[in-house]
C-alpha cells in the first residue's frame, strides 16, 4: 500500500470551560467534544523522489510548512527509516478558522494514515503526544470517539451522548483567530473543577449542559454571532451555542426534518455558510 484517503471529521463542543491560565501561557480547559459528519478528504500517497508536498488549494491554508499537515508528515518522516517523499492532497469542506477542528483533523488523518503507510506501529498514545506538539486539537481527533476533554485538549476520557443528533452549522465566513480570543479573555479566578457528567440520554440533556467560556470574547468582537444564535433559535432549534473559538455557532434540532427547515431558512443569507450535519457516534 502507497496511497491512503481518509475521511477528516469536525468537531463542535457542547462544553467548553476555561478552568485557568497557566505558567506556559495556556489554559486548562474542560469539554465535551463531539465528532460530526462535516468531512474534510485528506488523500496521502509515498513517492520514490524526497520531500513533503501538501496541496489544498483553499485560501487561508498555506501548501507548504505552515500547514499543520506538513508538520505532521515530517514528525512521522523523522521516525521512520523510510525516507519517501509524501504527497498530501486535501479537499476541504469544513470552513477555515472556523472554531470545528478542520486544521487538526486533517493533522490527525495524516498522523494516523501514515503511521500505516511507513509502517511505524505506533501506539495511539504516541501519536498523541506527538500531535499535541503540533494542535491541542488534534490528540482528540486521534482518540477517534467523542470525549470529554481537560488539559490543553490532551487528557482525554470517553462521553456516552445520544446517537444521530441533528445540526444546523452556520458561519458568517470571518476568520477568528483562536490566538486571539485567549489573549482577550477576561479571567477573574481559576474555576473549580466540578465534575460533569460523562452520560447524556437525551436531546434536552445535552442542551442542558451547553456552554462556552470564549463565546462572550469572540461575540463582543463580531455581534452578528448573537444574530445566528437568535435567528437558529427562531428557525427551532432546541439549543444554540458557539463551537470552540468560533465563529461557527450550531443549533441542536429534534430531528432530521427540523434541521433541514431550518437551514433552508437560514441559507436566504447567502453571506453565511449553511449546512445540516449529524453527530458520529463511537
Amino acid at each position: 500500500m502507497n496511497a491512503i484517503q481518509l475521511k477528516a471529521p469536525a468537531k463542535v463542543n457542547f462544553r467548553l470551560d476555561v478552568l485557568r491560565r497557566r505558567p506556559d501561557g495556556y489554559h486548562d480547559l474542560r469539554m465535551i467534544m463531539q465528532r460530526i459528519d462535516l468531512c474534510d478528504e485528506v488523500t496521502i500517497a509515498l513517492r520514490d523522489t524526497p520531500g513533503i508536498r501538501v496541496t489544498c488549494g483553499r485560501a487561508g491554508v498555506p501548501d507548504g510548512p505552515g500547514n499543520i499537515a506538513w508538520r505532521a508528515a515530517e514528525a512521522l518522516l523523522a521516525l521512520s527509516a523510510n525516507q519517501s517523499g509524501i504527497d498530501i492532497d486535501i479537499k476541504k469542506k469544513i470552513p477555515v478558522a472556523a472554531g470545528l477542528g478542520g486544521g487538526s483533523s486533517d493533522c490527525a488523518s495524516v498522523l494516523l494514515g501514515l503511521n500505516d503507510l511507513l509502517g511505524l506501529k505506533l501506539a495511539p498514545a504516541r501519536l498523541m503526544e506527538i500531535g499535541v506538539k503540533l494542535g491541542a486539537d488534534v490528540p482528540f481527533f486521534i482518540y477517534r470517539q467523542n470525549a470529554i476533554a481537560g488539559g490543553v485538549g490532551e487528557k482525554l476520557s470517553p462521553v456516552t451522548l445520544p446517537r444521530d443528533i441533528w445540526l444546523v452549522l452556520v458561519n458568517p465566513n470571518i476568520h477568528v483567530s483562536t490566538a486571539w480570543v485567549y489573549q482577550n479573555l477576561q479571567l477573574t479566578s481559576s474555576r473549580e473543577e466540578n465534575t460533569i457528567p460523562c452520560f447524556y440520554g437525551s436531546i434536552a440533556e445535552v442542551c442542558a449542559v451547553l456552554a462556552n467560556d470564549l463565546e462572550t470574547v469572540t461575540m463582543g468582537r463580531f455581534p452578528v454571532i448573537g444574530s445566528i444564535k437568535a435567528s437558529l433559535s427562531k428557525a427551532g432549534a432546541c439549543g444554540a451555542l458557539m463551537s470552540g473559538s468560533g465563529p461557527t455557532v450550531f443549533g441542536i434540532f429534534a430531528d432530521e426534518n427540523a434541521a433541514r427547515r431550518a437551514c433552508s431558512i437560514l441559507k436566504k443569507n447567502d453571506r453565511w455558510f449553511v449546512t445540516v450535519a449529524k453527530t458520529l457516534s463511537d
